[in-house]
């Protein structure tokens, strides 16, 4: 007769065997089929914009069955803390669920779904989509008329140019924060801004015609052209590149379009206005257009160093924003270029023409849909297009 004990000990070890071969519970793979937010559908990495700020809903459709008693809150969240409400939904592989509070206008938000073990399943890839909201569409500032909006428009335009004006040469600096560093094309629109604000009232006539002696008598010139960059105390050329530590003849003419402006604005004013008016005229007649065609050639070029020469080598060739270099060469009364620099080079012999429809207008000139609106802005804050054409173009049309 066998012992009680051993009895024991085989159903002891009876017991162990079995729980040792049980197999774990294996959870079904899953993935997110789809998502939605009001409606819209959103994709793994996807953004969508817009979104209201209040009543956010989002619908998460799952490959399979899922257990909706079993979630695992910190594996389903959205950023910044903000708080859910589950939806009942009768359909066995969707979830739904509210955003309780109101959300902060214009804000990114991220609804993260971690994977893993989550819903009675195994979520087999992470899932993720940012929402931006709305703006607030309501008045920050005092509602004004339309006219009075243009109005200070203009005058915050106005505002860089002649506060923010280097404080030695009263140039215009290159951008906000370049300090020393002012640019010739932007002095050029800084300065044409100067008769649009004294005829609105910004500044009186007698401060606007003080801010030119510096470049008559300091800034670094070559064969008359000025260079893009100079420091704004010495009025020595700081190097755009390498190469272009010389002449820029677009710029030059930029800030040639705008003294102009500013002659024919003063051009009849009382003898310290005309006698800024004879600063501008000898400016204007020291660049040497003729210069910038690299030894007579039938085009004029952008670059002329003192320690490169020529080496930029670049061509000033249509059609683009260089139209008034041409037009500012060929009227120049000591250096004009020959048409034949402006049909050769601008014009390259036709080539310029377009003469495609985009958006069911037709483009006479450039390159296909039109290029950026700088192309026409920096020519014609200086040109009037209204009956100017020649035989590549009407300008009116073309602009």
């Amino acid at each position: 007769m066998k012992s009680p004990i051993l009895y024991i000990f085989f159903f002891i070890f009876f017991l162990f065997s079995c729980k040792q071969t049980e197999e774990p519970l294996q959870l079904t793979n899953v993935y997110i089929e789809s998502a939605t937010i009001n409606g819209i559908s959103v994709y793994n990495g996807g953004s969508v914009y817009n979104t209201p700020v209040d009543s956010v809903v989002i619908h998460l459709t799952f490959s399979s069955t899922i257990d909706k008693n079993k979630l695992n809150a910190s594996k389903l969240y959205i950023s910044n803390g903000v708080d859910t409400a589950f939806i009942e939904d009768t359909a066995s592989r969707k979830i739904s669920f509210r955003i309780n509070k109101t959300l902060s206008y214009y804000n990114v938000y991220t609804l993260y779904i971690v994977d893993g073990e989550n819903f009675g399943v195994k979520i087999t890839d992470p899932y993720q989509y940012s929402f931006t909201t709305q703006l607030d569409s309501t008045p920050k500032f005092p509602v004004i008329s339309d006219d009075s909006l243009l109005t200070l428009v203009q005058k915050k335009t106005f505002s860089y140019f002649w506060d923010y004006g280097h404080p030695v040469s009263g140039l215009a600096r290159e951008r906000y924060g370049s300090g020393e560093t002012v640019t010739s094309g932007g002095s050029g629109f800084g300065v044409m801004t100067i008769p649009v604000a004294i005829e609105r009232g910004f500044i009186t006539r007698n401060e606007g015609f003080e801010r030119l002696n510096f470049l008559n008598t300091t800034a670094d010139r070559f064969h008359g052209a000025f260079p893009h960059w100079m420091n704004g105390t010495t009025g020595k050329v700081q190097p755009f590149t390498t190469k272009d530590n010389g002449a820029d003849l677009v710029e030059t003419a930029f800030l040639i379009e705008g003294l102009l402006t500013v002659q024919q604005y003063f051009k009849n004013g009382n003898t310290a206005e005309k006698n800024m008016c004879d600063t501008i005229q000898k400016i204007w007649e020291d660049v040497e257009w003729t210069w910038f065609q690299q030894n007579g050639q039938q085009k004029l070029y952008w670059h002329w160093s003192p320690s490169y020469n020529w080496d930029m080598n670049m061509p000033v060739t249509g059609w683009n924003e260089g139209l008034i270099i041409y037009v500012l060469a060929a009227s120049s009364p000591t250096y004009p270029i020959a048409k034949s620099v402006y049909d050769e080079g601008w014009a390259r012999n036709g080539a310029i023409k377009n003469g495609k429809s985009f958006y069911g207008i037709t483009l006479p000139l450039g390159e296909d849909k039109g290029g950026p609106l700088f192309f026409t802005h920096y020519s014609f804050l200086g040109l009037d297009p209204r009956n100017l054409s020649d035989q590549y173009a009407n300008y009116w049309t073309q602009n």
